[in-house]
């Protein structure tokens, strides 16, 4: 399953590639596509948002690019340098955080705090004019939770 076609990937890059990176873009492509469904959803590939394909081609492309993940590269000395700042996904097809910001947009998921209210199983709700009383047990006396009788909250 791939979000996008070798030939849009090969229309992004601006050299033409070989018969070893054709077989290297194509695995770059299924592993974005991979990547864009865990971030987001599995969308059908027929109707894949725009922007999902987009974020796939880049970060196929930027990897057909640098493959090792090189920040620095020099040619007298041969030095070469990686950054920490992709960790483990250094040398490899990666999303930027803001992609996958972006992939859990699309996908529906938001991120964020959220509260579920929660009562043990049997409990009754107090009656209205027992404000303020919290069930304690199934057999017990409400507890008071509130400050004092004149306001209870």
């Amino acid at each position: 399953m791939s979000y996008a076609d070798l030939d849009e990937l090969k229309g992004r890059l601006d050299w033409d590639l070989d018969p070893d990176e054709l077989r290297i873009a194509a695995g770059a492509l299924e592993d974005a596509s991979d990547l864009a469904a865990t971030y987001g959803r599995e969308w059908p590939e027929e109707t894949v948002p725009r922007l999902v394909r987009t974020l796939v081609l880049k970060a196929a492309a930027r990897y057909l690019r640098n493959p090792n993940g090189y920040t620095q590269s020099r040619a007298g000395d041969e030095t070469l340098a990686w950054s920490d700042a992709h960790g483990r996904d250094a040398g490899s097809v990666y999303f930027t955080r803001d992609e996958i910001r972006l992939l859990e947009d699309l996908a529906g998921r938001k991120r964020g705090i959220y509260s579920a209210a929660v009562s043990a199983w049997g409990t009754k709700l107090p009656a209205r004019d027992a404000a303020g009383y919290v069930p304690v047990d199934y057999n017990g006396d409400p507890f008071p939770l509130f400050g004092d009788e004149v306001s209870p909250w």
